[in-house]
């Protein structure tokens, strides 16, 4: 169902009418949800929610007023946490601030043309725009190899950007990602994406499914569907029918502890699954961020480089309700651990990828920054284009995965989720921005005028942890011991 032919929402309350718009695709979807109504939610709009969120705050250039974004983020936030609620029966949740909440911890700013993070930058490609993750050592170190030159010392950039001047923003996307250098291009306008990994994804099929990348049509829900190539439908029937499910997260930086997070705010009993040799790299930031996100989950560490651990983590996804990951998919096979299987057995598998499971670019990487450029979630001026927020991708796809998890488990059936961060943000990437003005006020602070209603630009603001996560590897012994996982939480 189009966004477009939605009834009886004000198109001018864009988080009501994206929360109508999850309801409809979830009742194609994932049609066992029984007593789930559209929730109440106070008329706004996408602007409005954009500035109250903190996401506007860390928009523009860091000399210049904070910028509006393209289509509906905050809104889309806002509404989507509004129907986890229902589906879930959660209550103290989160609001759209959650957009700035990382940046609010690490006191990050606008800094365009940065991103707020400062490891992103959209730069001038031959025929457009593409954007470049730098986040890492070994993506700094791969520069010469993409530039085929020599690089100084701290001159990556600058030998970056030269370069990407003289190719098309698709070449420098294909082979940066070559190089597993996270890349992308911009496409011309925000949430149109055309290339060869949308077509897969669409593959004649509707915005809706493809969101989560579930079969639409009838007989969706009976065990007898035949999914297409991309997806994959209903598995077995569910295993447990425990009143705080299992989820096993193997996932790590945002989306996916985010999904989690919320998860466990229902009820969930959520098990962090981590390798002793490369932990969740959220662990070397700040310790507020990382307790947001995992307080009150139990942490396991395994070796999944010796039979011992392999075997706990296949005895741990067999216990599960839930498994969330973000790998590529041959990541976890060669460990002996397979997703459809998994699900063939009851339990659910939610996979959160930067592009999806399957098609060409299924083993391309992507972080909040670079995603987001990929699906047009971000600002043009007179200057050329910025980045939006702080990695928006991250929060936007781990409330829509949390929504889509809460769906599936209150299925009879267990799902394979093939949930794709550009596509969600390319979805809510769509619409004009409502014509505006945005002045300085006397205190310093920025104000936005519309036709009809004036608000502030709310600076980024974080929730405090109600709990500090576990140390890596605190829960492990007690956890493999376990032979009875039907108490209300791990810790």
């Amino acid at each position: 169902m189009p966004i477009t032919d939605l009834p009886d929402v004000s198109p001018a309350d864009a988080a009501a009418r994206h929360a109508a718009w999850l309801l409809a695709m979830l009742d194609t979807a994932v049609p066992e949800r029984p007593g789930v109504r559209m929730p109440g939610l106070a008329p706004s709009g996408a602007l409005a929610d954009w500035a109250v969120s903190g996401a506007m705050a860390l928009t523009g250039r860091c000399d210049g007023p904070p910028l509006a974004a393209p289509g509906y983020p905050a809104s889309a936030v806002r509404g989507a946490l509004a129907v986890f609620g229902a589906l879930s029966g959660a209550h103290a949740l989160p609001d759209a601030g959650l957009l700035g909440e990382r940046a609010a911890i690490m006191a990050l700013t606008r800094r365009g043309p940065r991103s707020a993070g400062g490891a992103f930058r959209v730069l001038r490609a031959s025929d457009g725009w593409a954007g470049v993750s730098l986040a890492r050592q070994t993506d700094r170190d791969m520069i010469p190899a993409l530039v085929e030159d020599t690089v100084a010392e701290g001159n990556c950039w600058a030998a970056l950007t030269a370069w990407v001047q003289g190719q098309s923003a698709a070449e420098v996307a294909g082979r940066a990602q070559l190089l597993g250098i996270p890349a992308a291009a911009v496409p011309p306008s925000p949430g149109a994406v055309d290339d060869e990994q949308a077509a897969h994804r669409a593959a004649g099929r509707s915005t809706a499914s493809r969101l989560a990348a579930l079969p639409d049509g009838p007989g969706q829900g009976s065990p007898t569907t035949t999914p297409t190539p991309l997806l994959a439908g209903p598995g077995g029937a569910r295993k447990h029918g425990r009143p705080h499910p299992l989820v096993v997260d193997l996932t790590s930086l945002w989306a996916g502890p985010l999904c989690s997070s919320l998860l466990g705010f229902a009820g969930a009993q959520v098990i962090k699954v981590e390798a002793p040799g490369r932990p969740d790299g959220a662990r070397f930031g700040p310790p507020a961020f990382y307790d947001l996100l995992h307080g009150g989950h139990a942490s396991v560490a395994l070796d999944l480089a010796s039979p011992e651990g392999r075997d706990a983590l296949r005895r741990l996804v067999a216990q599960a309700d839930l498994v969330l990951e973000a790998s590529r998919p041959r990541a976890l096979r060669q460990f002996g651990i397979d997703a459809e299987e998994a699900v063939a057995s009851g339990t659910s598998w939610l996979s959160i990828t930067a592009y999806g499971r399957t098609g060409p670019w299924s083993n391309r990487v992507g972080f909040g920054d670079d995603v987001a450029a990929a699906a047009g979630l971000v600002v043009r001026d007179d200057g050329g284009v910025l980045p939006c927020a702080d990695a928006p991708a991250d929060p936007l796809t781990g409330v829509h995965a949390a929504v889509i998890a809460a769906a599936a488990l209150r299925s009879e059936r267990a799902f394979l989720l093939d949930i794709s961060m550009r596509d969600v943000t390319a979805l809510v990437a769509q619409g004009a921005v409502e014509p505006h003005a945005v002045r300085r006020q006397r205190d310093g602070g920025w104000l936005v005028e519309t036709v009809d209603r004036e608000f502030p630009v709310r600076d980024p603001r974080a929730r405090r942890a109600q709990r500090p996560a576990a140390a890596l590897g605190a829960d492990t012994e007690r956890i493999l011991a376990r032979r009875d996982f039907t108490s209300t939480t791990c810790p």
